[in-house]
């Protein structure tokens, strides 16, 4: 077996992991976009949400240092922005080389369209979807990348969560300590933010408050980080960093 197969046998051992079973369709693509992109989902580079598959920021940005992009240009559209409601939107123009002509991306986001858990940081989500989308036209990527996802935190009710059991406090009976008390180590042990730690699992598990999440659903997010942060911790604190800290002051 060559180690191309063995590398591409690994990551979808990570990826069924994280996200259980795959159907063959899934593996498919996932197949596809590891060995053409070489993406990880080790190194944060995929996500797997409502069945389908999408590139994240960090994947991206990894592909263009790999490609030696020479440059990524991004400005405000000031026609279609209104700081006052918090609207942003923004041009982003990525050079593959110093001779390119430039692969053009737009970006927008408001207080109607991302997630509850970065109002107030639209400026920073809207640039960021300019620069994904910017770089999905100039290497090729076909799948939405994460960022792009409108309502990612607060995905529709499928009819599998419909029929599950009322959710278990993470906290709570059934071993729940010890699936609280292994997440503590990890964000000791790499010096990781609680807070930004939390909306991520929020996000993650697909659920508006952490509490609504289920107990498998959890033991997928503290499985997921532990080996992402042994992989490649920058990676992850970017990913963390995406997210709004709380004000100073705040319990």
């Amino acid at each position: 077996m060559s180690n191309r197969s063995k590398g591409l046998q690994r990551e979808l051992a990570q990826a069924e992991k994280v996200w259980g079973p795959l159907a063959d369709s899934a593996i498919a693509s996932f197949a596809s976009l590891v060995s053409t992109y070489n993406l990880s989902v080790v190194s944060g580079d995929l996500l797997y949400l409502n069945n389908h598959w999408y590139v994240t920021h960090t994947g991206l940005l990894r592909l263009a240092h790999r490609k030696r992009c020479a440059g990524i240009r991004v400005l405000p559209v000031w026609a279609f922005c209104n700081p006052g409601i918090g609207r942003w939107a923004f041009k982003a123009t990525v050079y593959k080389s110093q001779t390119c002509k430039g692969f053009v991306g737009f970006g927008d986001a408001d207080p109607s369209n991302v997630s509850s858990l970065v109002h107030g940081a639209e400026m920073r989500v809207a640039e960021t979807r300019a620069v994904n989308r910017a770089l999905r036209k100039a290497y090729g990527i076909g799948i939405c990348s994460v960022e792009e996802i409108g309502s990612f935190a607060e995905p529709p009710q499928s009819s599998r969560e419909s029929k599950k059991l009322p959710p278990q406090p993470v906290n709570g009976n059934h071993g729940g300590p010890k699936v609280r008390d292994h997440l503590c180590q990890i964000i000791r042990q790499h010096q990781l933010d609680p807070n930004l730690v939390k909306a991520y699992a929020t996000d993650f598990c697909g659920v508006k408050t952490l509490r609504d999440a289920t107990r498998e659903q959890v033991e997928n997010f503290v499985a997921h980080l532990a080996d992402w942060a042994e992989k490649d911790r920058n990676a992850l604190l970017c990913q963390l960093n995406s997210y709004p800290r709380q004000k100073e002051g705040a319990a």
